[in-house]
């Protein structure tokens, strides 16, 4: 009897672990997932075209860097129960709140004026006017996250995820690239840091990668799905799968344009021409599988970066906010959510606007305004009084202030090499 019992039990035991998992996950989950939104599939995608294998290393080294800000995110809301807005208001004062607020919110408009330029490329390849895919994402994206409950919304996120992935991993597939190749440049880093363009790229690439608003959601998302301490554990599986999976895509799109866009010299400016090359170079479904990417991509972007806004903004002033408040129970969160996603789509009635720009200097605003959102996460995560027993420990801190210094180092030599014209 006792034979037969143990390995039920233990059968049992892992069944109950696996559930335990599942039912943490999903804030790492989704938001690596959008974190490879509009702008950023824009941004890999010139990054293959433009200089083929050349960049995969970066995407390595920001993985590693996403693991440990996502990390320490996720432990601040674990810890706390409190916001990243919310926090520094409460530590530092209305004003720090205000200017770290606004400092996301700066960034967080050109991130989703991108998601609907995507959508808008996505859907224009398929004749659909972007005018009117804008006003019809913007509707949508409105009336899902007012109306649907938490639980619904975020497996919508996580499929929609799920699906980018494998869209993106069929693409490269079947641009048959050099995987030799492309593992190598993964792994042995190559890059002039004279090139103004290179570097341009690579601040885009690790800003779309890590980013300001991504920083906040993970912590707001955790805080909203109310985990605890005891959770550290799963969140810590739920943040390093979801880096995985982000940096993966990723390093599909940038092979999947490496292997055809790079390799017969074609030049493109964003993700749909990417899509519109890769027809001839590596047939039709490689084309409508890479626009499917971005329309996805780019809808799970505009369902996010407003999202933290929101959070961000009813953080700062203590108002209530949350996916499983009623429009009634927090107007204040629903009405800036809304004003978001509204306002962002306005700009594509300006005539003339540079919709490719926009995209990819989003990003790169991204990568510049990061290291100032870090330096408030790693202050915040060495305080014990904050922090109690999940206060970053030596090793935590140290690759924690490594990765924002070396951030901002990346930002500087940006700024430098734009002012001195190289």
């Amino acid at each position: 009897m006792f034979r037969l019992t143990l390995p039920r039990s233990r059968a049992r035991r892992a069944r109950l672990s696996l559930l335990g998992l599942l039912a943490i996950a999903g804030p790492g989950l989704v938001s690596g997932f959008a974190d490879n939104d509009a702008g950023g599939i824009t941004t890999y995608s010139i990054a293959g075209a433009q200089f083929g294998y050349t960049l995969l290393w970066v995407l390595l080294a920001s993985q590693l860097a996403l693991v440990v800000t996502q990390e320490a995110g996720a432990r601040l809301g674990l810890a706390t129960g409190h916001g990243l807005a919310g926090l520094i208001r409460e530590r530092y004062g209305v004003r720090w709140a205000l200017f770290a607020s606004l400092t996301m919110l700066a960034a967080n408009l050109g991130d989703t004026v991108a998601e609907f330029a995507g959508i808008g490329a996505a859907l224009a390849l398929f004749g659909v006017p972007s005018q009117l895919s804008a006003f019809i994402a913007a509707v949508a994206v409105i009336v899902l996250l007012a109306r649907g409950n938490y639980r619904r919304i975020q497996l919508l996120f996580v499929l929609t995820g799920a699906a980018i992935s494998v869209a993106y991993l069929i693409s490269a597939v079947l641009a048959r690239p050099d995987w030799g190749v492309a593992l190598q440049a993964t792994i042995v880093p190559s890059f002039d840091p004279g090139d103004s363009a290179a570097l341009l790229t690579v601040v885009g690439v690790v800003g779309t990668t890590i980013t300001p608003w991504g920083q906040s959601f993970i912590q707001s998302y955790v805080v909203d799905k109310g985990l605890g301490p005891k959770h550290l554990t799963g969140s810590r599986v739920d943040v390093t799968l979801g880096a995985l999976l982000t940096n993966l895509v990723a390093w599909f799109i940038v092979v999947a344009c490496a292997a055809t866009l790079w390799k017969s010299g074609i030049v493109i400016s964003d993700a749909a021409d990417a899509a519109k090359a890769l027809g001839p170079l590596a047939g039709p479904a490689a084309e409508t599988l890479f626009a499917f990417g971005l329309l996805a991509a780019s809808l799970l972007g505009l369902g996010t970066v407003p999202l933290t806004s929101a959070y961000a903004m009813c953080e700062a002033f203590g108002w209530e906010a949350g996916l499983d408040h009623r429009w009634t129970e927090a107007r204040a969160f629903y009405g800036l959510l809304a004003f978001f996603v509204g306002f962002a789509a306005l700009f594509l009635l300006i005539p003339g606007l540079p919709l490719i720009a926009v995209m990819f200097l989003s990003q790169v605003f991204d990568g510049l305004l990061l290291p100032i959102i870090l330096v408030f996460v790693m202050l915040l995560t060495r305080d014990r009084r904050l922090m109690g027993e999940l206060v970053s420990g030596r090793w935590a801190s140290m690759f924690g202030w490594t990765v924002t210094i070396a951030l901002g180092v990346l930002s500087v030599a940006l700024v430098a090499s734009q002012v001195l014209g190289r």
